[in-house]
């Protein structure tokens, strides 16, 4: 089409608002297509957006949730009225809970008499989604982009709802010459009084700890905070879903919480003050409040007023952007103390602050092998700058606590709705995200194979990816929590599965490790061209329930 031609064309609103979006900076998009999102779809990837297909809408929704974390991008969800939104809702609740900007773009139809006919707006509030709607032509596009606006500066999960006959009209006057990406959020200043507290709170501190959370996963959080803690003598932190954004700090702690080495929880819990930073320091991270001493005063900075002391009675809290507030704390004075960074501390960190120094007995025989001792050897062997999606389950502590990564954008926890099933997809958004690094999928066989549609996915774009099953044939953590009771588990144990079978079915190479020696394998991969993703199905020990089971049992 030349350019008289292409002037003298209507655009209907289904190709202006993707058109639009994609101006005002969506470069990446995922989704099932159906007819309902095909032009919008097709209008997007027309105006130079990526679209990856997925085999199922729930995998498309984590990977968008997952790819926008660890871009620091918001990317979008296409799905097909009715059927494929509510197929998308687990990934769209994950993504909702987690204060993930994403945009959800669904087909809609709005005569009831229709078979795709639902409440969308009710199924986004349910979940915790902020329902949109285009409701004329004339007004498509600026509610389009007001959509993008709210995910982006109220960091929320936006579902726009696009009805079939709206789509279909001309937009007048097409795509506005002016579209451009919102302006980034504004970062919230503290108030003078707030950092004169949290100050005094500091100075008066003899044993301080800071727990950095998804808040200070923004550029020049970790800079700021490794000042003040070096300031103040704190020893360092983070939240599940933070982790690595203090790598290679000798005070580092790592986690703080179920997946915390026992150094580390000692070392919190001794603290006579604990800060949050952009963390709410909820259950997990506090371990159900046993990692606060008694009388230790408890900080929380969040640039979200509405989020302090949601789950801590506070002595302080202060509404304010993490690294604009521990840079306002550094310029009120000078000096350092020790507080607990102290040569014996130091020490300990060293020899024993990981999961993986604290001896255990290895429980491998011939036919499975020692979940750790397989986590420690994989930590080995697969490259350093890597990025993990971790699924649920029992097995999840074991990647968490002995995989290592290399900073905070080294792995998406995708767990505040619990569910499993969303770790393949997980990891296949973080690595789109990161295409610099080694993808690694850690998951147990029942989510493994709840979201198996997917392995065809990883195949499609190419991704060299290392898929880690841990295979106890059954939904481990009912079976190690009712178990021991003597309830009945036919219902959640399952005969063996041969996941590398099916792997190899779907192009990936692979390989069934029951003993170390097994992945000899797994090293020859990571040695090679690694043309094809890798799947290791690790047949691990399952005659004992993780260490954290049964604090994740009390959180239900």
């Amino acid at each position: 089409m030349n350019a008289a031609e292409e002037a003298g064309r209507t655009t209907n609103v289904a190709e202006a608002v993707g058109r639009a979006l994609v101006a005002a900076g969506i470069g990446q998009v995922f989704g099932v297509v159906g007819s309902g999102n095909f032009h919008l779809t097709n209008a997007m990837v027309a105006a130079g957006a990526r679209f990856v297909a997925a085999r199922h809408e729930g995998g498309a929704a984590t990977m968008a949730d997952a790819y926008a974390r660890v871009s620091g991008t918001v990317a979008a969800l296409s799905v097909h009225q009715g059927p494929g939104l509510t197929n998308a809702l687990t990934g769209i609740t994950e993504a909702a809970k987690s204060r993930t900007p994403l945009l959800v773009l669904a087909a809609e139809v709005t005569e009831p008499r229709s078979n795709f006919h639902i409440d969308q707006d009710a199924l986004a509030r349910a979940v915790g989604a902020v329902p949109t709607r285009i409701t004329s032509a004339e007004e498509a596009v600026e509610q389009a982009l007001d959509a993008l606006r709210r995910a982006v500066h109220e960091r929320r999960t936006v579902l726009l709802n696009l009805p079939l006959a709206v789509q279909a009209q001309d937009a007048p006057g097409g795509v506005p010459a002016h579209v451009a990406p919102p302006p980034a959020r504004v970062p919230v200043e503290p108030t003078a009084a707030d950092v004169e507290a949290l100050a005094q709170v500091l100075d008066e501190a003899r044993r301080p700890v800071f727990v950095a959370g998804r808040g200070a996963r923004a550029v020049g959080a970790r800079d700021a905070l490794e000042a003040l803690a070096e300031r103040h003598g704190a020893l360092l932190a983070t939240s599940a879903v933070a982790r690595g954004l203090f790598h290679g700090n000798p005070w580092s702690l790592d986690v703080s919480g179920g997946f915390s080495s026992p150094l580390a929880s000692e070392l919190i819990a001794s603290a006579d003050t604990i800060v949050g930073w952009g963390c709410t320091l909820n259950m997990w991270t506090m371990r159900h409040g046993t990692l606060i001493g008694p009388g230790a005063t408890v900080v929380q900075v969040d640039d979200d007023t509405s989020a302090l002391g949601v789950h801590r009675k506070l002595r302080l809290g202060v509404t304010g952007d993490v690294a604009l507030t521990a840079r306002r704390v550094l310029e009120r004075g000078d000096g350092t103390r020790q507080g607990l960074r102290t040569a014996d501390v130091r020490a300990a960190l060293a020899d024993r602050g990981r999961r993986r120094d604290v001896p255990y007995e290895d429980t491998s025989s011939a036919e499975r092998i020692d979940p750790r001792t397989l986590s420690i050897a994989l930590d080995d062997i697969l490259p350093a700058e890597r990025v993990i999606g971790v699924d649920s389950g029992n097995f999840m502590g074991y990647p968490m606590a002995y995989l290592s990564v290399p900073d905070e954008h080294g792995l998406c926890f995708t767990q505040a709705f619990q569910s499993i099933g969303l770790g393949l997809a997980t990891a296949i958004g973080a690595a789109l995200a990161r295409p610099d690094r080694l993808p690694v999928a850690a998951l147990g066989d029942g989510g493994g194979l709840m979201g198996a549609a997917e392995l065809d996915t990883v195949c499609r774009l190419g991704l060299p990816m290392v898929v880690v099953v841990y295979n106890d044939d059954g939904y481990g953590a009912e079976v190690h929590h009712f178990g021991p009771d003597g309830h009945p588990l036919d219902t959640v144990e399952f005969p063996d599965t041969d996941i590398a079978a099916v792997a190899r079915g779907y192009g990936f190479e692979a390989v069934t490790v029951r003993t170390p020696a097994d992945l000899g394998a797994v090293e020859e991969w990571v040695a090679g061209p690694r043309t094809a993703p890798l799947l290791v199905d690790a047949k691990v020990v399952k005659d004992r329930g993780a260490w954290w089971l049964e604090e994740a049992f009390r959180g239900h």
